[in-house]
């Protein structure tokens, strides 16, 4: 649907193993992998754990590597998750950086229908601040998308989104909700601080 399958072989082609796959184990990942392990074998799935994910998230992350016989390589974010004025401190955007040290490129399940920050994502980018291209893409995919391809393929998905939540983070933090709603709930906050940087469209 929506060109992904040719979206993610390009990018694999283009990047083999220096091609990396941030997951937090939601439905956009359910999508996601599921595409990448059929179209880009060589892409490196990489998660960032801070200590205090969902138990179905955990559950969702092992149901993914043995669907799919790939492993997620994790880096560890630990710290002071006692509310969202520590959640998504910089020890997890330093996770991240460590997960792209060395790559070329990487993926996201980013939606511009997902939250006003997300509203103008392109399909691929220049992530300026890592000098490397940004891939998303389910940019033009919406909640409808989503469910179509992961009902229609019988693809395993994370059990909270049957509980109301539409976006998962870490436990102290994220509530159910719609949208991205649920995050930071009570709070204007809207990013972890891996995509407040708002990249600029790849050249052609």
């Amino acid at each position: 649907m929506r060109g992904l399958d040719d979206r993610l072989a390009e990018a694999g082609a283009r990047h083999g193993d220096r091609l990396v796959m941030l997951t937090s184990f939601q439905k956009e990942e359910s999508v996601l992998i599921e595409a990448a392990a059929r179209v880009a074998p060589q892409t490196r799935f990489v998660t960032i754990d801070t200590g205090v994910l969902f138990p179905e998230t955990l559950a969702a992350w092992r149901e993914f590597e043995e669907r799919y016989g790939i492993h997620v390589d994790v880096e560890d974010a630990r710290g002071d998750w006692t509310g969202p004025d520590n959640c998504c401190s910089t020890a997890k955007v330093e996770a991240l950086e460590r997960a792209l040290a060395g790559a070329e490129a990487w993926v996201t399940g980013i939606r511009r229908e997902q939250s006003p920050t997300r509203a103008d994502a392109q399909l691929v980018e220049h992530d300026e601040s890592r000098g490397i291209t940004k891939y998303n893409p389910l940019a033009d995919w919406t909640e409808q998308d989503l469910w179509d391809v992961i009902r229609g393929k019988g693809l395993p998905y994370n059990a909270l989104h049957d509980q109301g939540y539409a976006s998962i983070g870490c436990m102290p933090c994220t509530a159910p909700g719609e949208g991205r709603e649920g995050r930071w709930a009570g709070t204007d906050k809207l990013e972890c601080g891996i995509h407040v940087v708002q990249p600029r469209p790849a050249a052609a």
